[in-house]
């Protein structure tokens, strides 16, 4: 009597589940549940140029972001922060270029809905660079209109700036420094900027510090400064001295 049992086939590789568990280093923007082999390609990509930051190789990052820049599934000027870190010479150090500020004033008017962003870090790298007029014009001319009005971040630059440039000139001697008076003009805008801060943002001890010291040099102008290393209120103007080119970003 014969058998007529049949072996089953070897189970090959093809025929086992598919696993769809995929490990990625960084958070990718409009990730997907089910992502495809083009999505997960995108997000390997992504990794490199996040990874090659951290790693301070900025010439792979940037090769990484041309390609993952070119693919339609990904909206590049929604990352407008890593095509800042892109644009940095040192990652480990903050500093400011021209490069930098034309590609922030590009996205200003390119993303209406990230344009209180972009307009706080246009103003610090203007700071940064040493222009110091244009960062205050670009505050006064974006101030009056809404949203911007709403925003005391912004007020505060708006009057740090004003009591920067009130202050007389570096150029000038010790003797004529100390028998000058501070522009009563920027001072006035600057205590209506700050003033302005207070009431949107009452806990502020940068502007409750800061209206004191405007309080003080109306009582005495000419014996008061900023840029004295002197002040007690040194640690709050350190930030807008323009005898460093390369610092690390405040936050107010």
């Amino acid at each position: 009597m014969t058998s007529n049992f049949e072996p089953e086939p070897p189970a090959f590789v093809f025929e086992r589940a598919y696993n769809n568990d995929h490990q990625f280093l960084f958070n990718f923007p409009n990730k997907k549940i089910m992502p495809n082999a083009r999505q997960i390609q995108l997000q390997r990509l992504y990794d490199i140029v996040n990874l090659s930051i951290q790693r301070d190789d900025l010439p792979r990052a940037r090769r990484a972001w041309s390609i993952l820049a070119r693919c339609k599934e990904l909206n590049w000027k929604a990352m407008w922060r890593l095509g800042i870190t892109l644009l940095e010479n040192d990652v480990c150090v903050v500093e400011s270029n021209p490069h930098k500020i034309d590609f922030l004033r590009t996205m200003l008017l390119q993303l209406p809905q990230e344009r209180e962003r972009i307009l706080a870090e246009l103003v610090q790298h203007y700071i940064l660079a040493g222009r110091y007029r244009d960062a205050l014009d670009e505050l006064e001319f974006y101030l009056p209109s809404f949203p911007y009005r709403d925003n005391p971040v912004l007020h505060v630059h708006a009057g740090l700036l004003c009591i920067f440039i009130a202050q007389p000139p570096e150029s000038a001697g010790a003797n004529e420094v100390e028998g000058s008076t501070y522009d009563n003009n920027s001072l006035s805008r600057a205590q209506t900027y700050l003033e302005h801060a207070k009431v949107l943002d009452p806990n502020n001890i940068v502007v409750s510090e800061f209206l004191h010291k405007l309080h003080s040099i109306s009582q005495g102008p000419g014996l008061l400064s900023f840029a004295s290393h002197h002040s007690e209120d040194e640690t709050h103007t350190k930030g807008f001295q323009p005898s460093q080119p390369k610092r690390r970003r405040r936050n107010f």
